[in-house]
């Protein structure tokens, strides 16, 4: 099966790259060539631009896939070109949505394929909402074989995953722990979330390309282990030997200082989410996600750990934290 993938080097793809091609895939990438390290040993590059239409469409020409993976389809605008681009070509077009674009706030904390999609905190969110809706109506309307795939909170090896960190630089985080610094935890770190490995998800997904069946459904990936926020940062902690310094902090007042955190926190992971996998299961019957967190994020660090150059310290984040937290404790009452 000769598949596309459109991206294929980030996080979480580049996970998915490595099994597809150990699976037999016959894989295609087609992006600008500024990760190459990331491109695993059988698959080709189609060097291109997708967001220049013109420019992939001479790339593409002499190219028949069965299968395209848009992995970088952020606007309506997106999906749009590519159903011009693929209508009538393929098999089927598989959509990487976000688990962020389910109701919040949730009106039940057991996430399903079936539960509304609203977001009226992340316009990320909202223009994924809005990209789906765009497919559902072409597959109804002129049978697009669309399948949707919405990744949760999905890490890897060269991310230290946590609702709050430097995204730029996310060794910055066992920094601060390793210092004793305070960490801050968004509400009271007892709202439910899951983490899940790029390896797990690869196996979930990798089973939907290709699959008939898939064609007009929705499915969200996720590991089935549930934990706390402070279960998380605590667990971060123990693979550097430290028991982190958690404050509690509402999200609304780390969001009076940094607005930007508003779709991460409001939107996404200031909620309590449980994730029911019944569905990839049923699809997809031999998924089972197998690396806990405990497990997955040892791995991350020991990653960094190995690679000094990526361990680079976020100054102004590690400043705007303690800003934070010096304007919450001021504002707490002193006892005697």
């Amino acid at each position: 099966m000769k598949v596309l993938f459109i991206g294929g080097t980030g996080l979480i793809s580049t996970a998915v790259s490595k099994l597809a091609v150990e699976k037999g895939f016959e894989l295609y990438l087609l992006n600008r060539g500024l990760r190459n390290e990331n491109v695993p040993i059988g698959a080709k590059i189609i060097q291109g631009n997708i967001r220049d239409i013109k420019a992939t469409k001479q790339a593409l020409k002499d190219y028949k896939f069965d299968v395209v993976v848009n992995w970088i389809g952020f606007l309506p605008e997106t999906v749009e070109n590519d159903i011009e681009l693929f209508k009538g070509k393929i098999s089927q077009y598989i959509y990487i949505s976000s688990a962020s674009a389910y109701q919040k706030p949730s009106a039940h904390y057991i996430v399903t394929e079936s539960t509304p999609l609203a977001n009226s905190h992340w316009e990320y969110s909202r223009n994924k909402i809005a990209s789906e809706e765009r497919l559902m109506k072409e597959y109804r309307d002129n049978g697009f074989p669309f399948t949707v795939v919405r990744p949760t909170f999905t890490y890897g090896d060269a991310m230290i995953p946590a609702s709050i960190n430097s995204w730029s630089k996310p060794y910055s985080l066992i920094d601060r722990m390793k210092k004793g610094k305070k960490i801050i935890v968004q509400g009271d770190g007892s709202s439910l979330w899951t983490m899940t490995h790029n390896t797990d998800f690869a196996k979930g997904f990798v089973g939907l390309i290709g699959n008939i069946h898939a064609i007009g459904h929705a499915f969200h990936i996720t590991s089935d282990e549930v934990l706390t926020w402070d279960q998380i940062y605590e667990t971060i902690g123990m693979t550097v030997g430290v028991k982190p310094n958690i404050i509690h902090i509402p999200s609304d007042f780390i969001i009076a200082f940094c607005p930007e955190e508003e779709g991460n926190l409001l939107g996404d992971k200031a909620v309590s989410v449980v994730f029911d996998n019944t569905k990839i299961k049923s699809y997809v019957p031999d998924f089972k996600a197998t690396t806990d967190f405990s497990a997955g994020v040892r791995k991350s660090v020991e990653y960094f750990q190995a690679h000094s150059d990526k361990c680079s310290i976020d100054e102004e984040w590690n400043a705007t934290m303690d800003k934070i937290i010096a304007a919450y404790e001021t504002g707490l009452p002193t006892t005697k």
